[in-house]
């Protein structure tokens, strides 16, 4: 088992000046490693995010063009760290969106890249109203990756309310799971902080939840960035403001929440209604 690292979740608040939205997230990157991160995750659509009269702008640009990939490889590889971009907006062949997930490692290579399964098309109270694949393509498959510290299941924002994928990537050995949001602030008011819990209790694995904040046009996200241990202890939490956490993660939790309740070992057939 690895030796214990400290993670770090950063905070920020998407506009529509992508040059300044990295600067930013860069800053706050080498921040946190400076605090003594060795891994940083950054949220969903970090990069760029604005909801107008016409829906949901991400600011697409095909991967071999996206200016996020070489600034964030060449910052891994300089300081030495693992960093999860949360998700671009990946042009594709079509036209169309992959709301993408990045793992890249402390040498600048990208290990892994998973794209959104489950998409955001919700009708909320008092007119909010999303439909994320207007635009954007699902993905159809389940990532994991590996990293110094064991094994890490890929996850984007809306997937936190499908548990089976979860139990997917911890039976196939995750022990870390991330999932990066631009979680709007009336569904995380509700559901937020306990989806996260549920989702590391169930599990027994440690959660890695970095979340946009503020105003982002006529949308507003939530905060409340949190890193949560296999028994559902919240280590860090954001807040609202700008910024990031970070939290000391022993990866010999993993073994001890499953040993005490071993759950992932006790799936039964059943019949259905």
């Amino acid at each position: 088992m690895s030796e214990t690292f400290k993670a770090a979740c950063v905070q920020n608040r998407a506009g529509t000046d992508m040059e300044a939205n990295l600067a930013e997230a860069a800053e706050l990157t080498r921040a946190a490693c400076a605090a003594g991160a060795g891994l940083v995750c950054l949220p969903e659509f970090f990069s760029f995010l604005e909801v107008d009269a016409n829906g949901l702008n991400v600011g697409p640009i095909a991967e071999d063009e996206h200016p996020a990939l070489p600034l964030f490889a060449g910052l891994a590889g300089e300081l030495e760290a693992w960093v999860l971009l949360g998700s671009l907006a990946i042009r594709t062949a079509s036209g169309r969106i992959n709301n993408r997930s990045y793992l890249i490692d402390a040498a600048g290579r990208v290990v892994a890249r998973y794209d959104k399964v489950h998409l955001f098309d919700v009708d909320l109270a008092a007119g909010e109203r999303y439909r994320e694949s207007a635009t954007v393509d699902a993905g159809d498959r389940a990532v994991l990756a590996t990293t110094p510290w064991g094994t890490m299941g890929l996850t984007v924002c809306y997937d936190l309310r499908f548990p089976g994928l979860y139990r997917t990537l911890a039976q196939a050995g995750a022990g870390y799971l991330t999932v990066p949001a631009a979680f709007t602030k009336t569904t995380g008011q509700a559901h937020w902080h306990i989806l996260l819990r549920a989702r590391a209790i169930e599990t027994g694995s440690f959660v890695f939840a970095p979340c946009q904040t503020g105003r982002h046009g006529k949308a507003e996200t939530y905060g409340h960035s949190l890193i949560v241990d296999p028994w559902g202890e919240v280590l860090a939490d954001g807040g609202e403001e700008t910024g990031y956490i970070t939290a000391d993660i022993d990866p010999a939790r993993i073994a001890k929440a499953r040993h005490m309740i071993p759950s992932l070992q006790h799936d039964r057939p059943y019949t259905g209604p």
